[in-house]
This record gives structure tokens, C-alpha cells and sequence, in this order.
């Protein structure tokens, strides 16, 4: 006994350890990006930021809850972790409402079409939501069709997790959350900081975070991420289904920001041709 207890504290196998690895590394404070111009680009370390709710959402005949805001998270078993080794696929993710850039919340926007690290991602192109390279090990968020074998722990709809290999069901697209001006903002820039729909390019269903489906996690309780599209009675998106791609506050160093000027104000429609066009800056003068 004694000796397996000394082989397995020498590997770095005991639960403690395991657990003291994890504050070290996925628990580290990161910088996110900084967008001068207010856009989303391909590279950019973002948090997937859900605003919460004041208002009820009833799943099926669970009870419905005021939402807290909250964060998509690596959600990693301390069991399955290994000395000094990055966190292996496949992972599970929830919403934590600790919403802080660490290792857990930081994602990276990657190209999946050949675009550049710095082009601007725009509404309905696809795009990779990755962790961060090293010890989070560059995973990607992914979902598939719900099976009989295959579906969200608790709530039992389309599951999200974390894997090493990047194919089609890893692809997302940003989507205006309005629904009546959708098709206006296709092809356009998408903001940081404003709220938008994160659809899963295969099956079509909206990223969500459920406050009524609460998991154990080894970081306390949190939400239930899924990929589910939460219709009203107006068929719009429910609260559920928006989210923020937040970045750094570029006059606070390593500074996550929530609130900030509509970036879109600057893009307007035309009313006698129905076409979106940027409007022109103020004119200054000099002494201004």
C-alpha cells in the first residue's frame, strides 16, 4: 500500500496533486484580445459570455429560472488528468458564472476557409471556437446529432464538448440575433461585446446555456451548455440562446469588458433602397 501510494505521488497521479495541477495551469488569468476597431477577428482570445435573464425559460416541465450571466468553461475531470500533461479530448464544457479570462473561459476564433489570422469574421462565416494552446491543449468546441447513446446529461438534448480534431462538426457561424433584420446583416463584421446567436453549421441548433439544468462540476455548480434552439412564442431566440464574444478593455490592461457603444451604430440602412451602408464619420474641423 504504502509503496503504491509513494509510485503514485512520484507520477503525480494522486488527487491532490491532479487538483493542485489544474489551480496552476487552467485557473491562470489570461490576456484576452483587444479590438480597436470593435470587430471580431480570425485569432482573437475571446470569452463566449451569456447575458443571463430576467425573464423565465421553461424547458419542457423543468421549472423555470432567473439566469445568472455566464461563461462557456472546460469542464475537466480530475480523475482523467495526468502529470504535466495538457487535458485530453474528449472534454465537457458547462457555464460557469465565475466570469473571468482564465484558461477555462478563454476560446480563440479560428479559420476554417483559409482566411488570415486579423480578417475580420463576418455574420454566417464559418469559424472554429478553439482553447488555448499548452496546457488546455487547443481543443475545439464540437457538437453532433442527439442519438439514443448520445445526448446532454441533464437535459437530455444535443451535447457540447471539447475535441482534438477538427472536422465540419466543429464548424460555427455568427448569426444576427434579431431575427427580422437577419438577412440585412449577413456578410457584415461581427462585433465584440454586442449579442449575437452562435449556430452549429451541421445541425443548425444555437449555442445555449440552460440556468435550470445545473451540473456538479469540480468548480461548484454551473450551468448546462447544449446545442438547442430555445424558440418564443414570436419564434426569436430566447435569452438562452444569445451570447457575447468578449474581448479586453483596450483603456484597462487585461480587463474583460461587458459594456460598451453599439458597434453597429455606424452602420445604417438605406431607406430608399433598402441597402446597408456604413455612415459617414462626424466632419471636424480645426480647433475641435
Amino acid at each position: 500500500m504504502l509503496k503504491d501510494f509513494l509510485d503514485r505521488r512520484e507520477r503525480g497521479e494522486l488527487t491532490v496533486q491532479k487538483i493542485g495541477l489544474l489551480k496552476q495551469n487552467i485557473l491562470k488569468k489570461v490576456d484576452l484580445s483587444v479590438s480597436t476597431d470593435r470587430w471580431l477577428h480570425f485569432g482573437d482570445t475571446v470569452m463566449l459570455v451569456n447575458p443571463g435573464s430576467d425573464r423565465r425559460y421553461y424547458l419542457r416541465d423543468q421549472q423555470g429560472v432567473l439566469q445568472d450571466p455566464a461563461a462557456v468553461a472546460i469542464d475537466v475531470n480530475v480523475s482523467g488528468l495526468g502529470a504535466g500533461s495538457s487535458i485530453g479530448a474528449p472534454c465537457e464544457v458547462s457555464g460557469t458564472r465565475a466570469l473571468e479570462p482564465t484558461g477555462r473561459t478563454a476560446f480563440v476564433i479560428t479559420s476554417v476557409d483559409g482566411s488570415p489570422v486579423g480578417d475580420t469574421l463576418r455574420y454566417s462565416q464559418s469559424f472554429a471556437l478553439r482553447t488555448m494552446e499548452g496546457f488546455t491543449g487547443g481543443l475545439y468546441l464540437t457538437s453532433d446529432t442527439k442519438t439514443l447513446q448520445k445526448f446532454a446529461k441533464k437535459s437530455r438534448l444535443q451535447e457540447v464538448n471539447l475535441t482534438d480534431e477538427p472536422s465540419f462538426l466543429t464548424r460555427w457561424q455568427a448569426v444576427y440575433f434579431h431575427p427580422e433584420e437577419r438577412m440585412e446583416y449577413e456578410g457584415l463584421p461581427v462585433p465584440v461585446n454586442a449579442k449575437v446567436l452562435i449556430a452549429h453549421c451541421k445541425t443548425n441548433q444555437c449555442l445555449a446555456v440552460l440556468g435550470n439544468c445545473v451540473l456538479w462540476t469540480s468548480y461548484g455548480k454551473e450551468y448546462e451548455v447544449v446545442a438547442h434552439t430555445c424558440l418564443d412564442s414570436h419564434k426569436a431566440e430566447r435569452d438562452v440562446n444569445h451570447w457575447l464574444f468578449v474581448t479586453a478593455n483596450p483603456g484597462t490592461e487585461a480587463q474583460a469588458i461587458f459594456d460598451r457603444p453599439d458597434p453597429m451604430a455606424n452602420i445604417t440602412t438605406s431607406t430608399s433602397t433598402g441597402r446597408i451602408r456604413r455612415a459617414k464619420p462626424p466632419r471636424t474641423t480645426m480647433g475641435d
